[in-house]
């Protein structure tokens, strides 16, 4: 399928990233130029050796507006444009008790699940608007619909964020600008490596099995019975940032093997 988006210029935050790597190789065999983004340069140098196409690389920090002002400044500079933005950037920050936590557990996940993406949009979605077309899509996660009781700091961040991008699309559709979300869950990647090692080492199991374990006590919606793959949630991103959505505004799209057990949102 065609997604009518060759010549088109994205840029993708947290890029190094298992979702972001798979969003820029998608996107990269449609044509589109890249502008890749995350912490630091030698992680991104690492990700892209093998990427097809045009793309620059760029080490940035999404919770400080100058720098993020800064990532697309070099992307006009290279490219001219900046007419996609895929966000990926964010942290699982702090776990335990919602009133044992502390305000700075809280202000870490909020400064980067949440504010991050109200820095990248103002970065870019007024550029957008006068040449009357843009794609912006976040990823929110599971946990804006279905929180975690020793989550909240993740939990809270990705619910605002996914009302904060429900916020733009009331308006920015009208610039052609459509604004989207993209809730995974579960997805094979070094966070979710981490929380199953952490579940292997204090349950006296193998990797396979705390994963196994996890799916059935903590994820029984997942009756597929494994973690999604980062390829996954791409595919959904690139038809979202694509012509072919062009009739999808405002929604938050989940891509969680049916972790969510509910019909809402």
């Amino acid at each position: 399928m065609d997604l009518g988006i060759k010549g088109r210029v994205a840029l993708i935050t947290g890029a190094a990233g298992g979702i972001g790597q798979a969003t820029a190789k998608l996107l990269s065999e449609e044509g589109v130029l890249l502008v890749l983004s995350d912490l630091k340069q030698e992680a991104l140098q690492a990700a892209f050796v093998d990427l097809p196409g045009e793309y620059l690389l760029v080490a940035a920090d999404t919770t400080d507006q100058r720098q993020v002002n800064e990532i697309v400044a070099k992307g006009e500079e290279r490219f001219g444009k900046v007419d996609i933005v895929v966000h990926t950037s964010g942290v699982t920050g702090a776990k335990g008790d919602p009133l044992a936590l502390t305000d700075a557990d809280y202000e870490e996940a909020w400064k980067t699940d949440f504010f991050s993406s109200v820095r990248v949009a103002r970065a870019t979605i007024p550029r957008m608007r006068p040449r009357g077309w843009g794609r912006f899509v976040c990823i929110t996660s599971e946990n804006a619909v279905q929180p975690y009781y020793d989550e909240a700091v993740y939990n809270v961040a990705k619910a605002a964020l996914a009302a904060f991008v429900k916020n733009l699309s009331y308006k920015e559709a009208e610039h052609g600008v459509l604004c989207n979300t993209v809730a995974p869950a579960f997805i094979a990647s070094g966070m979710t490596d981490q929380m199953m090692e952490k579940r292997a080492k204090e349950n006296g199991l193998s990797f396979d099995e705390a994963v196994a374990s996890f799916l059935e006590e903590e994820r029984p919606g997942i009756v597929q019975k494994r973690r999604g793959k980062a390829e996954e949630v791409a595919a959904v991103i690139a038809l979202l940032v694509s012509e072919r959505a062009s009739f999808v505004n405002g929604s938050n799209v989940r891509v969680d093997g049916g972790s969510v057990q509910a019909v809402q949102q």
